[in-house]
């Protein structure tokens, strides 16, 4: 009995002396798995009121992609924060695309003269770029890397979340 007790007692050490024996197979290891590589953000070509404003453009810049409306509540308190964490974060390589998705471009610049945008304004009555987002409330908001990766998508906007967000567009900045 003696024996065997010690023997048991043993057998980890054994074991581990013979895996460790060249030519021999070592104890199995987790290899760590990288985290998947972030999805290409959609890309856009959309008109502005001078000119137009294309996503592939932009590479090199981290890029805020806000889909908003006229009728939206929480646009009137995003649109005061986006203007000030761009002109905090521009100097860094950050620029913010507002996409519009209102059918009138009336509502759209009477929108704008109470809440002006010092970054592009893109309009987009038909939608189709948000439906390449996935849009599903608004605002709705996409961080895109300096690489054209979509790195983060926020909906809604609550004064509360904007500390979380500006941490991350800081991070995605290239500068």
């Amino acid at each position: 009995m003696r024996a065997r007790t010690l023997l048991l007692a043993l057998a980890p050490l054994l074991l581990s002396a013979l895996c460790s024996l060249p030519g021999l197979p070592g104890p199995a290891r987790a290899t760590p798995t990288p985290p998947p590589e972030p999805p290409a953000a959609p890309a856009f070509s959309l008109p502005t009121r001078d000119g137009t404003v294309a996503l592939d453009s932009l590479r090199g810049k981290a890029v805020l992609v806000d889909f908003w409306a006229s009728w939206c509540e929480p646009c009137r308190q995003s649109f005061p924060w986006m203007r000030s964490v761009y002109d905090s974060l521009a100097s860094r390589g950050l620029t913010i695309v507002a996409i519009n998705l209102d059918k009138s471009r009336a509502a759209a610049e009477s929108f704008l003269r109470k809440y002006p945008a010092p970054f592009p304004v893109a309009f987009d009555p038909s939608g189709s770029t948000a439906d390449a987002y996935h849009v599903s409330a608004m605002p709705s908001s996409f961080i895109v890397s300096p690489e054209g990766k979509l790195l983060h998508a926020h909906r809604g906007f609550l004064a509360k979340d904007a500390p979380a967000l500006e941490a991350l567009l800081k991070k995605a900045c290239p500068k």
